[in-house]
């Protein structure tokens, strides 16, 4: 007679099913690569440049932040790491195979939240080594204008560390949308329009009120994390600014969740 045990559903087994999922999917490896490309070769495409136009003068030599300058690239690899996001549930929907998740796993919410723990950690764990690699490449190449810094210099381990955690959260954003509006194109919509339409929304505001608006911003606010010294009239305290983003990532997620178990697939 066969143990119930061994066949329950837990959290732990939905996880690994999901797992097998992201590492079997062709746009996960092209998405997380194409977010690798973006990380180090547009990094350093961007230092190149920076040593054929050096900052001239005592003030702009003082304002130059390398580090930034080496993470250019994770404001373009956000982009495919958030699309990758949405796709891995919007692609079960439109194929009609969330159906089979939700039958093995009657709960449904585990089944979010085992895609968002694989999603997160597979990204987190990627990009670990990117911004790292980045970061050495870039200073490698503005060491030739003497503009380069290291990672013991105050902030950079954590701006570097930081991008690794931001570009993770930008993904369970993806995700979020996905699984709440359940369709590819609004979703990405939807992504585009969090992270860049409110900005330019924003833009519109009578200064007094932009300025203040502007830090709480999800983009504004998650970037804080990679700046090595962010402007506090401009941004929030670096900590503070990725905690308001992942507020905003909780609330999607949390709605998603609350659909996923008041409607069918």
């Amino acid at each position: 007679m066969t143990n119930a045990a061994e066949h329950r559903v837990t959290q732990r087994r939905v996880l690994r099913s999901e797992w097998t999922k992201l590492r079997s999917l062709p746009s996960t490896a092209w998405s997380l690569l194409a977010a690798v490309v973006l990380i180090v070769g547009f990094g350093a495409l961007y230092c190149l440049v920076r040593v054929t136009r050096p900052p001239r003068g005592a003030a702009n030599v003082a304002a130059f932040d390398p580090t930034a300058v080496n993470l250019s690239g994770v404001q373009l690899a956000q982009l495919a790491i958030g699309v990758l996001g949405v796709l891995l549930i919007t692609g079960e929907y439109a194929t009609g195979s969330i159906r089979t998740s939700f039958a093995a796993v009657p709960g449904r919410p585990p089944v979010l939240w085992g895609k968002a723990i694989a999603f997160a950690l597979a990204t987190f764990v990627l990009c670990v080594p990117a911004v790292f690699g980045a970061f050495l490449v870039g200073q490698s190449i503005l060491s030739a204008e003497h503009l380069d810094t290291t990672l013991s210099a105050p902030g950079a381990a954590r701006a570097v560390l930081g991008s690794a955690v931001y570009l993770a959260v930008v993904g369970l954003l993806g995700l979020g949308l996905g699984a709440l509006l359940r369709n590819t194109a609004g979703a990405i919509s939807a992504l585009f329009g969090l992270l860049f339409g409110l900005q330019i929304v924003v833009g519109f505001l009578p200064s007094s009120w932009s300025d203040h608006v502007y830090k709480y911003l999800p983009v504004p606010a998650g970037t804080a994390i990679t700046t090595v010294h962010p402007d506090p009239t401009a941004l929030l305290a670096p900590w503070a600014g990725l905690g308001v983003f992942c507020l905003y990532v909780a609330v999607v997620l949390g709605l998603a969740a609350w659909r996923l178990g008041r409607r069918d697939a």
